[in-house]
């Protein structure tokens, strides 16, 4: 589907979640074919790009840091490849050409949380944190054509397991999206997400220990023991995707600006290192550039 097309092209990093689709009220060729004519989405397509975020140093820092996020997505083979944060999604459902679509995948990230970029001088003092490696199922359903005939609501959940021995554990990526062309090479979308993560996740990442500091003993956190498995996060992006010449249909660059809030709960918003170090509020900022061809 073309406007489900466009909205991968636009979602760098992951943090748009939608996935529209176009609805067509009769067999007649109207819809899509006659909206937009021949695009070079249609069959085989690839999108290559680069961008940088503003996030936090690690999840609960109030210090901010610049990463850079390569960015690759299209279609191949009835394949839709499309970006997650700091991973990749593939989709082996074809789209259909009208009404409801489901997707059914594999999604996959590297999670670098506590692992480099550690601004806080004291959190430092507890070590760097092994890079977890996150796979797991990816599934979906997209509603098309919900306020106007190229727009859709499309509701998803990735669950991940830790295969590299890092925090050994499970997280559940629940999100519900709103996505909608403003014009011929303009699209917003905007989601509501949450994270589920298991006990053995919020034990490697939240459990201050003071065994674990190398630092002056007086300036150790206090100990803190996390209570089993929860919710870690709940959050919102507003992402808009420009394309330069105007018409997103024919390729070329294009250009993405993301801004997300996210509010920490249960251990995440608990442990010392985010009451005493940081923060609760997460804050994200995004721009990149992208070429599909």
């Amino acid at each position: 589907m073309i406007i489900r097309q466009l909205t991968a092209i636009f979602a760098i990093s992951g943090l748009a979640a939608a996935t529209p689709a176009i609805a067509q009220d009769t067999a007649e060729p109207q819809g899509p074919s006659a909206e937009f004519g021949e695009t070079v989405f249609d069959g085989d397509f690839i999108t290559i790009g680069a961008g940088a975020a503003v996030s936090p140093s690690y999840t609960g820092s109030d210090d901010y840091v610049i990463s850079v996020l390569p960015v690759i997505l299209g279609s191949y083979g009835g394949v839709n490849i499309s970006p997650r944060a700091g991973g990749i999604k593939l989709d082996f459902i074809p789209d259909p050409e009208s009404g409801v679509g489901f997707d059914l995948g594999v999604a996959a990230r590297l999670r670098n949380n506590r692992a480099s970029q550690i601004e806080d001088e004291v959190v430092l003092q507890y070590g760097e944190l092994e890079r977890a490696i996150e796979v797991g199922p990816s599934i979906g359903i997209n509603f098309p054509a919900v306020l106007n005939p190229y727009d859709s609501i499309s509701v998803a959940t990735d669950v991940m397991f830790d295969i590299n021995g890092a925090h050994g554990g499970t997280v559940v990526t629940p999100s519900i999206s709103y996505t909608s062309p403003l014009s011929r090479g303009i699209l917003a979308s905007f989601s509501l997400s949450a994270e589920w993560a298991s006990e053995d996740f919020q034990d490697y990442y939240f459990t201050s220990d003071p065994a674990d500091f190398t630092g002056p003993a007086v300036d150790a956190l206090p100990a803190y023991q996390v209570d089993g498995g929860g919710f870690t996060s709940f959050g919102a992006n507003l992402l808009m995707g420009f394309d330069l010449d105007g018409d997103v249909t024919n390729g070329g660059l294009g250009l993405v600006a993301i801004t997300g809030y996210s509010r920490l709960v249960g251990d995440a918003a608990d442990t010392p290192f985010t009451t005493i170090r940081g923060s609760r509020d997460q804050f994200l900022g995004a721009l990149g550039l992208t070429y599909t061809f």
